[in-house]
């Protein structure tokens, strides 16, 4: 069944068995010109950048997912089921809902709250959340201990908006769904994950607050936001 539609490669040796996926292609390309080495870069992905390179002995695939769950389900989707991907690890940025997270700060993402459709159109459930998976979040944990960084774990809402016009709803989710945070992709990434008896795990930068109105910029969520990509490279 390959080359499927958006990923066109008719060799799936090209790519590893366990994906990182940020949102912008351009983090992508970051990582691997800083983090990887034997980098092969994957020139057919349609609309995104996909690396394959080493990280120490371990074969990583790092490709771009693009912004919003119909976007990361379809690369996804497209990964697991017919590239042979075992494990994605989602790493993103992420707004803030409540004050005792700060810009700079590391989340691994325990579950997603969405209003999203995505998971029962698809048929998989009706649920309005979903768990990363826990094996893969522990050795996540384990690697930020092992490299000191600390990691908020967290219940985050998979919003379909960026742009809320009510924008004081947030603190309405945060209270009624146990959400620190916000962002766009976790809840499809699972979704999927959980159709296909994959592993999927989330680890987010917080980018923004929606309490203090701190942000960062976007070459600071390009470039800065190293810790998470640590963490994951870690856990390989």
């Amino acid at each position: 069944m390959i080359p499927t539609p958006h990923i066109d490669l008719t060799d799936a040796s090209l790519i590893a068995k366990t994906v990182l996926m940020p949102g912008d292609p351009l983090r992508a390309k970051y990582i691997a010109d800083n983090f990887l080495t034997k980098v092969v870069q994957i020139n057919n992905v349609r609309n995104m950048w996909g690396f394959t390179g080493y990280y120490g002995k371990k074969k990583v695939t790092v490709m771009g997912s693009g912004m919003g769950m119909p976007s990361i389900g379809i690369y996804s989707f497209e990964l697991f089921n017919f590239y042979g991907v075992e494990k994605i690890i989602r790493i993103g940025s992420c707004g803030t809902y409540t004050k005792d997270l700060n810009l700079y700060d590391v989340i691994l993402v325990k579950d997603a709250y969405s209003e999203s459709s995505f998971a029962k159109t698809m048929g998989i459930s009706s649920r309005k959340i979903l768990g990363a998976s826990t094996t893969l979040n522990n050795r996540i944990l384990k690697a930020g201990e092992s490299l000191g960084i600390p990691l908020h774990l967290a219940r985050v809402h998979s919003s379909d908006v960026f742009y809320r016009l009510k924008h004081d709803e947030f603190k309405t989710i945060h209270e009624t769904y146990g959400t620190d945070a916000v962002e766009m992709e976790s809840f499809a990434l699972f979704a999927n994950a959980k159709a296909l008896g994959k592993k999927a795990a989330c680890l987010l930068t917080v980018s923004d607050s929606l309490i203090t109105h701190e942000a960062t910029t976007s070459q600071e969520r390009q470039e800065a936001f190293t810790k998470m990509i640590e963490v994951a490279l870690h856990s390989l």
